[in-house]
Formats: structure tokens, C-alpha cells, sequence
């Protein structure tokens, strides 16, 4: 499949985020998500066709520009569904030395066992895996939001 030259945010990227995973961090926030689950704490991304655009080449200039950045999280939304663009946005900064994580409302089973998730699955080092279960909800959980979510290390896992 052909590398895709843009990818669909819901909003600029956010350099400096410590809540988005382990380390100083660059959040890509993806657009669209299928699932919509109830008190979802980021439902304008649901919309396939919302955000904007933006040339993959442009966010890999506007990366290099942020300084003492451990890692880049894709969040959204759901960025398996723009896996190619996000896949290549995690080569380039796997290539600058950063860890990727990545958060999916999809289960690691789910995304492992379709081949369309494995271009970007290949490339993230710790996924928060699992759909956002109101009923499940614990703000005391580092890096998740109810108690379902795993924070997976798939960078040991592969060892």
C-alpha cells in the first residue's frame, strides 16, 4: 500500500504532554472513531470527515522543531484507522530515537489478528488497548481511563 501523504487531526499536535504517556511526549490527536463510546472524554473526534488535514511532511518539519521529547502518542479518535499515516509518522520519529504509544478502543487481539492494523501496530512500543467503559471509569489509573484499558509493553513482548 502506498504511503499516504496527509493524515486527518482533530487538532494541532501537543508537544510537552506528561499525561499522555511515560515521559516528556508529542501528542497526535487522529480524527474519526467508530466505536463512539458513552462519555468518551474526546467525542468531537468521532467524526471521519471533522478536523483538517495536514501534510504528513509538515508535521514531520513541525517534530523537529520540539525539543527534549521522549515520545510520540497517537490518541483521537482512533489512529488505527489512519494506520499508514500514523505507521509513518512512527518510522520517522523511531528514526529521531523517540518511543511511540499508542491508544486504540480496539483490544490487541482485535488489532493483531486483522493485517490492515499491523503496519502501525509493528511500529508502537506501548498501547492502551480497550474501548473507554463508562461504568469502568477510574480517574486514579495512570495513563487510562477504565478499568478494561491495558497499558501493554509491545516493545518487551517482541524481545
Amino acid at each position: 500500500m502506498p504511503v499516504p501523504t496527509t493524515i486527518r487531526l482533530a487538532s494541532p499536535l501537543t508537544p510537552d504532554s506528561i499525561v499522555d504517556g511515560d515521559g516528556l511526549r508529542t501528542v497526535v490527536w487522529t480524527q474519526g472513531c467508530l466505536l463512539r463510546c458513552p462519555g468518551c472524554h474526546n467525542p468531537r473526534t468521532h467524526d471521519l470527515h471533522g478536523g483538517f488535514e495536514v501534510p504528513l511532511a509538515l508535521l514531520k518539519i513541525e517534530l523537529r522543531q520540539f525539543k527534549l521529547q521522549r515520545g510520540i502518542t497517537f490518541s483521537g479518535g482512533e489512529p488505527f484507522l489512519q494506520v499508514e499515516a500514523c505507521a509513518e509518522l512512527a518510522r520517522y520519529v523511531k528514526s529521531r530515537n523517540w518511543d511511540v504509544w499508542s491508544y486504540s478502543g480496539f483490544t490487541y487481539e482485535q488489532l493483531s489478528a486483522d493485517e490492515k492494523f499491523l503496519p502501525l501496530l509493528r511500529e508502537v512500543d506501548v498501547l492502551v488497548d480497550g474501548p473507554f467503559i463508562l461504568a469502568e471509569r477510574d480517574l486514579t489509573l495512570p495513563f487510562r481511563g477504565s478499568r478494561n484499558q491495558r497499558i501493554l509493553k509491545l516493545s518487551e513482548l517482541r524481545k
